[in-house]
């Protein structure tokens, strides 16, 4: 029998367990059945049914699930370009500096997410401090239109994102051994083929993981769009929290929702093959 004290690693995990069946694995579950079932205009059980589903398997629908995965993928790209040149500065940049620097990146969290909105508000807006600047440089003549915009949503986006593609590429380079860069460049390598074939290869784990943090909370977001677009776009998370939120719909909004999941998570299968060849092709030649 095993002892008391070889089951107090478990027990000291089961709370956060038995919370994530409750609050993940549960809801998720609810949702996925909610898709399916069929009730009467006076709330009984009728059945099972596809129509929900088959409801959106329209193009009006397959555009705005096209939309966020472009929004998503746009996104990502875009805090990937910014942010491995950050977390390579980093990474190897003077000690002295570094936790100060990571301070910098984290503390715009301590702060509420709507203040962060209402701020980029002030900055994009009509007679903003961008548009001041630009006019005052003699760049544009009239106030140029950037709030209310895929412009602004995309701002918005990758401002919120980047430290979620950061500190996973910050982490995977602080673990690089940089004698590596070194060698490969007194052996004749241009700086290029050093980060193609030596850099971006070694710290594939942390490219990965920050381009999925940032890609699939992306696809569902909400907020943003809703508040830097003026509600003139349409994206899932406004679709799903249309129908949920109307009266009698919950079902389509679960079933939305439970389709347009499947399709992110194709779409995430195939992107996380495509990375893989793309940082390391040798490994995937027949």
């Amino acid at each position: 029998m095993k002892s008391s004290s070889s089951q107090i690693p478990f027990a000291t995990g089961a709370p956060a367990l038995i919370w994530q069946i409750l609050f993940f694995y549960l809801p998720l579950a609810l949702i996925a059945l909610s898709s399916f079932i069929q009730l009467s205009e006076t709330g009984e059980f009728e059945g099972l049914t596809l129509s929900h589903l088959t409801n959106f398997l329209t193009p009006t629908y397959m555009k705005v699930i096209g939309s966020s995965l472009l929004l998503a993928f746009s996104n990502a790209c875009l805090c990937f370009m910014i942010g491995y040149p950050l977390a390579y500065f980093l990474a190897f940049s003077n000690k002295k500096y570094k936790n100060l620097l990571l301070f910098l990146l984290i503390v715009p969290f301590w702060t509420n997410f709507l203040l962060h909105i209402y701020a980029w508000f002030y900055l994009l807006e009509h007679k903003g401090l961008i548009n001041q600047l630009l006019m005052s440089l003699g760049i544009i003549d009239t106030p140029a239109h950037l709030i209310n915009s895929r412009f602004a949503i995309m701002i918005m986006m990758v401002y919120y994102y980047l430290p979620f593609m950061v500190l996973p590429l910050y982490s995977s380079l602080e673990k690089f051994n940089y004698s590596l860069i070194e060698a490969s460049l007194d052996l004749g390598a241009s700086w290029s083929n050093t980060v193609r074939r030596v850099l971006l290869p070694l710290t594939s784990p942390g490219i990965r993981a920050g381009f999925f943090l940032v890609y699939i909370p992306s696809f569902g977001e909400f907020a943003i769009p809703e508040l830097m677009g003026g509600d003139k776009f349409m994206f899932v998370g406004s679709v799903v929290a249309q129908y949920i939120l109307g009266e009698g719909t919950g079902s389509l909004g679960s079933a939305f929702t439970l389709l347009s999941c499947a399709i992110l998570l194709v779409s995430a299968i195939l992107l996380f093959l495509a990375i893989g060849w793309i940082l390391n092709p040798r490994r995937h030649r027949v």
